[in-house]
This record gives structure tokens, sequence and C-alpha cells, in this order.
């Protein structure tokens, strides 16, 4: 036991020493020094509201817009997550205050808002639409205070802050609507150590905003395009009428702030998770059920295993032995090739394929190398893994099609590259088309669909035929007993051997050691929320990989025991089964954490549901599967058999 504690305190120091790297910034992107005066762009990114989940780009409102709009050249991840990166008329100097500045036209000339123009405005108010800025590669964030439930003492001393990602675009009270006009940027810059005789420089470390709504009569505007902000009492919020015309002025200020932070752990404060105590709640959990499950495991398994072997192997009174106990009973049938050999080779080729690629991301994400600061690196680097892997998927399927007694290997290599992202690819296909009826900037465009398709038959599908090939052309896996001609009779099987059951009782488990995660990674996928935990994330990882392995060889030991030797496509989806209750998880997250009403937004969340749910169910029907499999040749390798 005190080995075991020893274990378990350098696993945690472990983590300890990987959650404090956190703040530890991706190689190869440098920070940019700026000197007094240098102009600090400021960048608009999207506009998103967790209420439709489309995204839209910042020029789809009538904001005011600089001469020349220029584009950023975007990665694949960016793109597909909708970010259209854009230059805005915002003129922001290194540590230059700016009391207040009208925006666009001349001051003594407001921006007129057509009917139309005002009754998109309302709209996107009314849906509750966050506006994402950028300066210097760092996002803009709104800085909330609250009281936590201290005591009445403490509670005057300090405040709670928390940051909101990006500005609210506006507000309603009552069937108003009120548009966030005026916007008073708060930059926070490090000055960096230099020696005497040098320039000082600057690097931006915090990028705040206070949005305000300031009616236009209350802004005074003179010639210079410079204005005075009323007092904060007396002033009344700028109305956006959706019925008629509305006339408004655009305006901002600028403040500098020296601060301590450092360019390198700037990010902190946009990662900070506020439950890291739950994280490390869930980890412990999550260890206690795995190693409750492994003692139970263990001595029933190995306990029973080893009599039935001793019994199995007694040379005298070999009769009464093979009437007592199951497994040995259906060794002539236990390796006989099931139904659809080729389907289920390829989904379980495509299962290792998410395996390695899931693998890989979450240990590079882990190291720091997928900082969210390099936008859109996580999902491209997904992307590319997956069809790289492709080469893995094939030579596990191969081989498994030639044990299973298949021919066919290059209609096998096809199906393994194309069924499971033939799916993928409909549903996203079928879902974007949705989106471009809705204008977002979250479908994708049709050159980045082609170069994914070109991805697609260009890399992964040769690459999987080449897997496939070698997989093929190796000895297949070394079954240890002969099978038998004709098929054995399966006896009367009880309710609780029934696949449902089995999928209910097998799924419960592996679901119970990473809902916690889950949550946060819903809440990341769904309410634009940053993801950073991947060390907590990895270890959740493993402990998964364990639970699903020791359920599936339950499973198939009982499954043997009642003499039913059809365990290859049962134990694939009995493991799988902690997808259901992700599926369940995933209508509960909607009904009770998301305000989604329409049919669009709703369509969406599902769709990518189900493949989350798909893919899921693959990876973890794969990890079972071939820990059983190694499980029942173990068993029947053990036993000496006539």
């Amino acid at each position: 036991f005190s080995f075991l504690q020893e274990r378990l305190r350098y696993v945690l120091g472990l983590l300890l020493l990987l959650h404090s790297t956190d703040s530890f910034y991706v190689p190869g992107v440098a920070p940019i020094n700026f000197h007094r005066n240098d102009p600090v762009e400021i960048k608009a990114v999207k506009l998103t509201s967790s209420r439709t989940q489309l995204p839209y780009e910042y020029y789809s409102l009538p904001f005011c817009q600089p001469s020349k709009i220029t584009y950023k050249a975007e990665n694949l991840g960016e793109v597909l997550r909708g970010d259209r990166i854009v230059n805005t008329p915002f003129q922001v100097s290194m540590n230059v205050e700016k009391k207040c500045e009208v925006l666009c036209n001349f001051p003594n000339k407001p921006v007129t808002l057509t009917v139309e123009q005002s009754k998109l405005i309302a709209e996107r108010i009314r849906e509750d639409y966050y506006v994402h800025l950028i300066a210097d590669n760092l996002p803009v964030a709104t800085r909330l205070e609250f009281y936590s439930n201290r005591k009445e003492e403490e509670k005057k001393k300090e405040k709670d802050v928390q940051f909101e990602h990006g500005y609210r675009l506006g507000f309603m009270d009552g069937n108003k609507f009120y548009l966030h006009n005026h916007l008073s940027f708060i930059l926070y810059y490090h000055r960096e150590d230099v020696e005497e005789s040098q320039e000082h420089t600057y690097r931006v470390v915090r990028f705040e905003v206070i949005p305000q709504s300031i009616k236009l009569e209350d802004l005074k505007a003179d010639e210079k395009s410079m204005c005075t902000l009323p007092e904060a009492t007396g002033s009344a919020p700028q109305e956006i009428d959706p019925t008629k015309e509305n006339q408004l002025l655009f305006t901002y200020s600028v403040h500098w702030e020296e601060s301590d932070i450092k360019w390198a752990s700037r990010w902190d404060t946009y990662l900070t998770m506020s439950d890291v105590q739950i994280h490390w709640f869930s980890i412990i959990n999550s260890v206690v059920v795995v190693f409750f499950l492994s003692g139970i495991l263990s001595m029933i398994i190995i306990r029973t295993l080893r009599k039935d072997i001793a019994n199995y192997n007694k040379e005298d009174d070999i009769e009464d032995t093979m009437e007592e106990s199951g497994w040995k009973l259906v060794h002539g049938d236990v390796f006989r090739p099931p139904q659809y050999p080729m389907i289920l080779s390829s989904l379980l080729g495509s299962g290792i394929q998410l395996f390695c690629m899931i693998l890989i991301v979450i240990f590079v994400a882990m190291l720091g190398m997928l900082s969210p600061s390099s936008r859109g690196a996580l999902m491209t680097t997904a992307c590319f893994l997956f069809m790289f892997m492709g080469v893995f998927g094939g030579f596990f399927a191969g081989r498994l099609y030639r044990t299973l007694k298949g021919h066919r290997w290059k209609k096998g290599a096809f199906c393994t590259a194309t069924l499971y992202p033939g799916v993928v690819f409909g549903i996203c296909f079928v879902l974007n088309c949705f989106i471009w009826g809705k204008h977002s900037s979250g479908a994708v465009p049709f050159p980045t669909m082609v170069a994914l398709l070109c991805m697609w038959f260009g890399i992964s599908l040769p690459l999987v035929y080449l897997g496939y090939y070698f997989g093929f052309r190796k000895q297949p896996y070394d079954n240890p007993v002969r099978t038998n001609q004709i098929p054995r009779q399966i006896p009367e099987q009880r309710w609780y051997m029934n696949k449902f059951v089995g999928i209910l009782m097998a799924g419960i488990l592996p679901f119970g050691a990473m809902f916690i995660e889950l949550f946060f990674i819903f809440s990341a996928i769904w309410e634009n929320q940053f993801y950073y935990l991947f060390g907590f994330l990895f270890l959740v990882f493993i402990i998964l990989v364990v639970s699903c392995s020791q359920i599936s060889i339950v499973m198939v030991y009982f499954q043997l025991c009642a003499e039913d030797y059809r365990w290859w496509w049962r134990t694939f989806l009995v493991s799988g089964g902690s997808a259901f209750y992700v599926l369940i998880y995933a209508v509960f997250y909607f009904v009770n954490k998301l305000d989604i009403v329409e049919f669009i937004p709703s369509l969406l969340y599902f769709g990518y549901t189900a493949l989350m749910v798909l893919s899921f169910w693959l990876l973890t029907g794969t990890i079972g599967f071939y820990a059983a499999y190694m499980f029942v040749r173990k068993i029947y390798a053990a036993v000496k058999i006539d």
C-alpha cells in the first residue's frame, strides 16, 4: 500500500509540474517589442454567441471601416473555427493616452443606420452576440468584478475578478435595444529592462475593454474628431430602434497602464480556470475508481482463471471438469471469424487512427506546443495527424482482416479509408449547407472543402492502402487453438447477457472517470471558453484507456463462461458503451446549460454531438476490443487442449 501511495504522490507531483507549465509559451512565437508612439494594431476576429452557435465576421454589421480592408491569411484551424481576422480603423499608439476620439465620419456628421441595418443590429443584440478583437495577438476581455460568498468584513476589502472573452455588442432593457458605441480600451504594458543609453521597449501583456452605450446628444464632438464623455450618472444610453433609421457616433478612448506581468505569462489571465480544485477532485476520484476496478478485476479474474486452468490441465478427472466450467467448452469456436469481417476491421482501423491522433495531440498540447496564442493550431494539427495516422490504421485493419480469413484486401483498404471519414464528411457537409444559408463565417468556404477532400484522397487514402498492404502481407495474429468445422450450439442466454444491458453496465465506469473533464470540454466548445488543462486531460485519457480495457476483459470473460463465443462484434459494441452516456450527458447539457431555442443552432449542436459520440464510440470500442482479444488469446494459450 505504501508503494501505491508513493506512486500516487509521484503522479500528482508530475501533474502539478505540468499544471505549472501552463504558462510555458509555445516555441517559435517571438514577442514584439514596441517603442513609445509605435502603432499597436487592433484587429477584429469575429462575432460569436453561445445562443446561436453561428459566428459572423466583424463587418457583417455596419461598424466603421478603414479605407482599405485587409484580411489576414489564415490556417486551416482558424477557417474551421469561423475566424476571419481583419483590420479595424482604431488608431492606438504604444503608451499614448486618448481621452475620447470619434471613429469614423466627421464629428458633425453622425453615422446613419438604415432600417435594415438597425434591424440586423437589434437582432444580434437579442441573440446575445459578443465582439472579439485582438491587439498584438491578445484577445480582448471584459473585467467582471463580483463579491464571493465570503464573510461581511472580507467583502469590503476584496472583490473576485473574472474575465469574459470579448465584449457584449449591446444590451436589452425591456423591449428596447441599446448598442455599445463607445469602447474604453485599457491596455497593460510590461517595460523591458534595457541598457541606460537605449530607448525603453514595451510589450503588450493584457487587453481589456469597458464597453459603454452613450447617446449621440451626450457625446460632444468637435472639429478635430475629439469628443468629451458625459458624467457617468447623467448620460442616457444609445438606443437602436429597429423600425426606423438611427443616428449615432462610434467613439473610443485608450488608457495605458504598466504591469508586472511578464510577456511569457500574459495568457494566464485568460487561461486561469477557477475550478482547478474540481479537476483534482475529479482525477483523484477517477484514480480511486480505476484502482478499485483493478483490484476487483485482478482478484476475481486471476483467482478464477488460475483455478480454471489448474482444473483443465489436470490429466485425471478431465470429464468432470469439462462439465463444471464454461469457457473451455467453446475453445473450438472462440476464434471463429464473425459476420462482416471487412466492416469490423475497417472500424477498428479508424479507431486506431483516432487513438494515435488523440494521444499525440494531447501529449503535444500538454507540453505547451499548442498554446491558444497560435490560433487554430490544435485543429490544424488534429486534421493533419488524422491523415498521417492512416498508415497505422491501415496496418492494424489489414492484419486483423487477414486473421479473420478475409481475401479482398483492396476493397478492405478502400472501406477503411472511406467508411468513418465518409460519414464525418457527409454530416459536416449537410451542416455546412445550413450554415451557408445563414451567411455565417462558420461555414467552411468551398476552396477549403476542396483542400480537405484533396488531403483525404491525396494523403490519407494512399497511406491507408500502404499500411493495409503491409498489414495484410504480415503473418496473421496467432490463435492458440484450432477452430472446429461445425459451429457449436449456443445455449439460451440469461437476460443480463443481453447486448444493451452490457452496454449500460460497461459504459458507466469509464464515463464516471471522465465526466467532470467532459463538462469543461463542452464549455470550451459551446461557450467560447479557452480549454488549456491538457495535463489533466492526458491523465484522464490514460485512466479512460485503462478502465475501458478492464471492463472489456470482464465482459468478455462472463460471455465466454456463458458459452457464447460470438464476442468479436459484441466486445466492440459493449466497450464503446460510455459513448451512450456521453450522448445522454450532451442532451442534459443542452437542456440545462445552453440557451439555444432556434432550429439551426439546435441542429448544429446535435450534428456535432453525433460526430463526437461516433468518434468516442470508435475510440473506446477499439481500446476494449484489442484488450479483450489479447486476453482471450492469453487464456486459451494457457490451457492444454487435446
